[in-house]
């Protein structure tokens, strides 16, 4: 076993396509991992056993047992019940009610907290990413759909017993098309990967995007972030309106966060950030500064997110010796 240190953490993320576990040493530095694929569709209860397996192969990727881990942090999709430590549902993986946090330490014995995941990934940057060092860091995650964190001070908005700062779920179009919980005009509708993937696909088929056509086609799902970012590269002027239309929208959300919290960093993260954090970025602060009183433009900055994949797992490991030492 190792002797590195007698203090360890587990930060897991449960993503839609992947588990990633990683044990920490007492300064965050990475001693083991180990990732699967999630297969949701093999059911509740397999996927759950999945978890506290890869759980057991990270721990001896890292060489260290059970007596050495302090505490682990999750971070997982959908709502959750944070008091029950549950999933409540994660359409994703086609679980509900999913016991999560009793599963796993029925099975080690160590305490887990439960976390969202684009909470995860924002409380990831604070500690140690494009926000560490701030009072007050939000983050907008574009993807699928948009998730949205705020910390503050330390902690996590957050209800007393769930989730908050729905951000995709923040009407900015009146009348505008319907986002996956049937809202109209929210932001997720106008300005996430998928309504930019489908308003591009749209273009490709009906010519007007002829190097997107040609390079991803008009599926929707071949549509990826690289291939928006190529698109745009190459010149389609259809393609170019569609991200800067969506840029503008990304730019309310900001507008919203800083007229409610005055953040230090509005951190912006996810795939197609990634992809198109140059291209989008520039826009997104200019729209948002045009909008913002002038008592609170110079209070904020807006960067991307540092940390990538690592965000979401670092933070979930972070989380969770917050919640051991402050409960002890």
């Amino acid at each position: 076993m190792s002797d590195q240190t007698d203090d360890c953490w587990i930060g897991f993320d449960l993503g839609g396509t992947k588990m990633l576990a990683v044990v920490y040493d007492a300064d965050f530095k990475p001693l083991g991992k180990a990732r699967k694929k999630t297969k949701g569709h093999d059911g509740k209860a397999a996927g759950l056993k999945r978890i506290n397996s890869v759980i057991k192969e990270a721990m001896e990727d890292a060489g260290v047992d059970n007596s050495k881990i302090k505490g682990l942090g999750i971070g997982c999709p959908g709502p959750l019940d944070l008091e029950k430590k549950m999933i409540r549902i994660a359409p994703n993986l086609g679980w509900e009610n999913a016991a999560v946090g009793e599963s796993i330490e029925k099975e080690f014995g160590f305490p887990v907290a439960v976390a969202n995941d684009v909470d995860a990934g924002v409380f990831g940057e604070y500690m140690f990413g494009a926000g560490k060092g701030k009072r007050c860091v939000a983050g907008i995650f574009p993807g699928t759909g948009i998730g949205g964190g705020c910390v503050y001070e330390g902690k996590l908005i957050r209800g007393a017993n769930c989730t908050c700062m729905e951000i995709g779920h923040i009407p900015v179009m009146p009348g505008g098309p319907r986002d996956g919980a049937g809202n109209p005009g929210s932001l997720e509708a106008v300005a996430s990967r998928l309504s930019i993937a489908g308003a591009a696909a749209l273009a490709a088929y009906r010519g007007d995007a002829p190097h997107l056509r040609e390079d991803a086609g008009t599926d929707i799902s071949d549509i990826r972030s690289g291939a928006l970012k190529n698109s745009v590269e190459k010149g389609d002027e259809a393609v170019i309106q569609i991200v800067h239309d969506a840029c503008d929208h990304l730019a309310l959300s900001v507008v919203t966060m800083v007229h409610l919290m005055a953040p230090d960093v509005i951190v912006f993260g996810g795939g197609l950030i990634e992809a198109m954090g140059k291209i989008m970025l520039p826009r997104i602060e200019k729209a948002a500064r045009r909008r913002i009183l002038g008592s609170l433009k110079d209070v904020f900055e807006i960067k991307e997110a540092e940390l990538g994949d690592d965000a979401g797992v670092m933070g979930a490991a972070a989380l969770g010796k917050q919640a051991v030492t402050s409960n002890s």
